[in-house]
Parts: structure tokens; sequence; C-alpha cells
């Protein structure tokens, strides 16, 4: 096959990695932690999520946060927004991009939000709408399109019916999330077939769990269809709360190894990378999840 000359690497460890996380990370090691990301030729970093601290008190502090990293020109600083409270926090700290989400299955969307699929459309769309007039752009998420921890299966339609209506709100781009890690390559190429019939490939992201060892193949076979553009999480960071059985994003160091081994460009520095990971998996105090650490204890260097 073609490989794609380059790929953009969306890095969401510091909101997707840490919100599942048991113990607080202090507020000084975040923002050290991503002014080190922001240095490493990563061209977006997901920073924090804008989400009422009852629901995710690892990310209570996303405000401090926000406004003490250090920006680097050339990087996109973006955050999770659930409602139009969170995208008030969300500009008061500038961030660049906001991101609204939502799932794909009824049940997780219930757990998630706490609001039916249909009861969620029109909070989205006022934060979009508000997000737009004050400047910034806007990324969807689109959860458990592969399948879902409550009702299994979810119908390929519905997530068609779901990436439209977010689209015409106004969205730049849709994360389409494998958020229990079920996906294989066959399925992964079965939805982006339908989808990629309403839109281009440029205008989707995917964002895989590595739960059962297959996110490395399912972005293999993303880049068969065109869609070069992949969510990952340094050192396999992440899981979600709301969905039981949610192990480790897609590895930002496994997926960067194997980019950089098939001669694809993504401008990332695997060694300040590798750093970055030690760094964090130094604060969270237990093993990172990516191969690529594992193979590499005691070579790198913080």
């Amino acid at each position: 096959m073609n490989w794609p000359e380059t790929v953009t690497i969306k890095e969401v460890g510091p909101r997707d990695g840490l919100q599942n996380e048991k113990i607080f990370i202090t507020t000084s090691d975040k923002i050290s932690w991503i002014n080190q990301l922001s240095h490493t030729g990563l061209t977006y970093i997901e920073i924090t999520s804008f989400v009422h601290p009852k629901w995710i008190p690892t990310l209570a502090d996303a405000m401090e946060v926000a406004k003490k990293i250090k920006r680097v020109d050339g990087v996109t600083y973006a955050a999770l927004v659930p409602n139009l409270k969170g995208l008030e926090k969300a500009i008061e700290a500038d961030i660049d991009e906001v991101s609204v989400f939502m799932s794909a299955s009824e049940t997780h969307n219930k757990k998630n939000i706490n609001k039916s699929i249909e009861e969620t459309f029109p909070v989205l769309e006022k934060v979009v709408k508000k997000a737009h007039a004050s400047g910034k752009s806007v990324r969807g998420y689109i959860s458990t399109v592969f399948g879902c921890p409550y009702e299994g299966d979810v119908s390929i339609h519905s997530i068609g019916d779901i990436s439209e209506k977010l689209f015409d709100m106004g969205i730049c781009e849709l994360s389409l999330g494998d958020t229990i890690g079920v996906a294989n390559p066959r399925q992964v190429q079965e939805v982006l077939t339908v989808l990629l019939k309403k839109f281009p490939a440029k205008s989707l992201a995917m964002h895989f769990h590595n739960t059962r060892g297959t996110a490395l193949a399912n972005v293999i076979a993303s880049f068969e269809m065109g869609v070069t553009t992949i969510d990952s999480s340094i050192g396999g960071l992440g899981g979600c709360p709301y969905a039981p059985g949610a192990s480790g994003n897609l590895a930002t160091d496994d997926l960067l190894y194997m980019l950089d081994g098939m001669g694809v460009l993504t401008g990332v520095n695997k060694q300040k990378l590798d750093k970055a990971a030690l760094y964090i998996q130094e604060k969270i105090g237990r093993p990172l999840l990516s191969h690529n650490i594992q193979a590499n204890q005691g070579k790198i260097k913080i």
C-alpha cells in the first residue's frame, strides 16, 4: 500500500491520560510535564478538561494549569468542555480549541453525560455556537464507536447520524473513539467506509484504546482508508471512568516508534518524548503500559 508521508499526532495524555488516575498529580508537575511535551515537536496537546471537579477530581486544577503553562508557538492547546459553564472557563483560560463530546450508545451517554443522546445535541450546539463567537475552533468526540461496555455492538447508522449532526453544528474535526478497546481493523474500515461517503478523510481522527493490543493494527487500517490524524497518550496512560474495562490509550511513544521506522514524518522528537514519558511515570509512581518504555527501561534518562 501507499503509506502516508505525514501523520498528525494529537497528544491527549494530560487530559484523557490523567482523568482515570486514582492519585492527584500536583499542579506544578502537570505544568512541568505539559511544558516538556510542548518542546517535543507535537503540534496539538489536549491539556485538561473543564468538567466539574466532582466528576473528574484529578483535573480539578484545570484553570491554573491552563493559565500557567508556557505556550509554544505552533502548538494548539485544547481542552474538553461539557457545557456552557465549562466553555466559559475554557475561554477565560484562553484555550485555543475546545472539544465537545458524546457517545454513540445511549447507555454510555447517560452514564458519562447524564443525558440522552437527543438531549445532548442542543447542549453541544450552544457550546459550538458560543465557542465560534469567541474565536475558538471546536473539535468533536464520539465515544463507544466500536463497542459499548453496556450495550455491546453499536449501530453504524447511529454513528453516521451523530457525526452528521456534529458537523452541521460546525465542528472542524471529529475524533472516533474506541473507548473500551474492542475494535479490529476490519471493523475500523467498515465504519470508515460509511463515514467517508459523507465526510472527507482530513476531517476525521481516530482515538484508539489498546485494551486488547489491537490499537496499532487499527491505526494501519485507518491509514489504508486515508485517515492520518491519530489521538494518542504518552506512555499509554488513560481510560474512561464511566466505561468499565477501558484501559490505556494507544501509547504516543509506541505510535511514534512505528511511524519513525516506516519513514512517516510526524515532526516529533522521540528522545524528548521518551523523557517526558519517564517524567510522568515517576510522578504517577507505577510503570507505564507502553511497549516502548518497557523495552527501554534503564536506557532513557530524564
